[in-house]
């Protein structure tokens, strides 16, 4: 039972409820002390360990039920049972020397029907040979919730818990069914046809159809395992996959997914940075308050002091190239810093193709959708130049550069030959804390053509490919580390 629990615990963590290794195992140790008997205790004690909020218990719940819920055995068994009585009647007509539907040969009188009924539990006593092979006992007189175990066993065997996509149902169907011995039923099958008895034909007939019924069981079963195990988790490798292509080569389609993933990796950036550190830390002790604290006590130390551990939320200025070759990076950077407005609150936004504009108002007051068409469609799509950008800065916003801020710049650093002003870039490292320029081409671009990145770089504190949304993940988290 601890490897099904094991088992449930990863299908928790696919569906992104956060469970411990220290978790799993007081769930394991809450189990032994209530057993496994009681559904409802055994659920209600699982919940209470393994999820904390409600939106984790609503994922539980769906997740329990999916997991530990099986067809209803009883009803199952009982309308087999029925078809195949029918089937069996139809066989033994057939093998008559009458016509389907005349048993015995006799039409439809009532000697020939009694005639029938008489012969039909004759033939299943004395003529038909019990199975052979284990999967043919197994389907034949073992119970339906047997089955179901060596179902579940064979599925552990092959890892029908790694399925990823929804065509490999076919795959795993066939090799739980070989798992659970398909190949011994299908010689027996065989073999029973080539025999010239009754009795055997019945037998390969009755077996095909206990084949085919297993056949439909285990595709279900897969069906329930892809759901319960691969949806999620075809999710999560769809993101990965968003997360590590150029977000030049993204299509339109793609952008309410890759905004999905954005909110998602800003909420973890909140989660881990917007915490409120202790204003003391324990282990460094500052010798010269603990002295002043205590000399009233004539220097016995009644009364420690820590090192203070200052929290300072960056004030960033992010500047980005919206022009036609890399309008797609600006737009999910802005995106990125929209999101972190709740740990960021200090962020002034700005867009330009020539001319700088402040979108700071606008990213505040509007809905992100509104806000990045209206800054596409007032500063997007022209002809690139920084010199003019970097002499608006300077007139409208260099003053408010002091040493706690952060300028971050987003382009491809391409001026079309101009004047690159790259004297301004050194006023803005002399005064402000970093300079991070972000370019979303490759190194070996950087000093080709028109690029001006060989006169910006040296007066920048950092400069970065970043091209997808996992380089901006980490240039932000990394922001806020510095800013801590």
């Amino acid at each position: 039972m601890e490897k099904t629990v094991v088992d449930f615990v990863k299908v928790l963590r696919t569906a992104e409820v956060k469970v411990s290794p220290a978790e799993t195992l007081d769930a394991m140790a809450a189990l032994e002390v209530v057993g496994y008997q009681d559904r409802t205790l055994f659920k209600n004690t699982l919940s209470m360990l393994l999820s904390k909020n409600p939106d984790e218990k609503e994922t539980f719940e769906a997740c329990f039920e999916k997991f530990f819920t099986f067809d209803d055995v009883t009803k199952t068994s009982q309308d087999e049972q029925q078809t195949e009585a029918g089937e069996d009647q139809f066989d033994d007509e057939q093998d008559g020397n009458g016509q389907p539907g005349q048993p015995g040969g006799k039409g439809s009188g009532q000697g020939g029907q009694s005639r029938g009924d008489h012969e039909e539990p004759e033939d299943d006593d004395l003529e038909t040979p019990p199975p052979s092979s284990d999967l043919g006992k197994l389907l034949l007189e073992g119970a339906r919730s047997d089955i179901m175990i060596k179902m579940a066993e064979a599925g552990r065997a092959v890892e029908v818990n790694q399925i990823v996509v929804f065509t490999q149902k076919g795959l795993f169907t066939r090799k739980i069914m070989d798992q659970m011995g398909l190949k011994g039923l299908q010689d027996e099958i065989t073999e029973l046809q080539n025999e010239s008895g009754p009795g055997e034909r019945r037998l390969a007939g009755k077996l095909k159809r206990a084949r085919d019924q297993l056949r439909d069981q285990v595709r279900d079963y897969v069906e329930k395992q892809f759901f319960l195990h691969a949806d999620e988790h075809g999710k999560q490798l769809r993101e990965e996959l968003l997360k590590k292509v150029k977000l030049s080569n993204l299509e339109k389609r793609n952008f309410k997914d890759v905004q999905e993933i954005v909110f998602k990796m800003a909420k973890k950036l909140v989660s881990i940075h917007s915490k409120r550190r202790k204003t003391y830390k324990r282990g460094h002790l500052d010798v010269r308050k603990t002295l002043r604290k205590n000399m009233q006590y004539d220097g016995v130390f009644f009364d420690l002091k820590w090192k203070s551990v200052k929290v300072d939320r960056p004030k960033v200025m992010c500047i980005c190239d919206v022009s036609g070759s890399v309008s797609n990076y600006s737009r999910f950077l802005l995106m990125f810093l929209y999101s972190l407005a709740e740990i960021i609150p200090k962020v002034r936004s700005f867009a330009f193709s020539s001319d700088l504009g402040e979108v700071t108002q606008l990213f505040q007051n509007s809905n992100l959708e509104d806000a990045m068409a209206k800054t596409m469609r007032d500063y997007g799509n022209g002809s690139t130049d920084y010199g003019q950008m970097l002499l608006d800065f300077k007139r409208t916003c260099m003053d408010d550069v002091d040493n706690k801020t952060t300028i971050i710049i987003l382009g491809d650093a391409r001026n079309n030959y101009g004047d690159p002003k790259s004297e301004i870039v050194r006023e803005m490292y002399d005064k402000a804390k970093r300079v991070i320029w972000l370019n979303p081409e490759p190194r070996s671009n950087w000093q080709v053509g028109d690029a001006e990145m060989k006169k910006y770089a040296p007066n920048c504190h950092q400069t970065e490919v970043c091209n997808s949304l996992t380089h901006l993940e980490r240039v932000v988290s990394n922001l806020l580390k510095f800013a801590a």
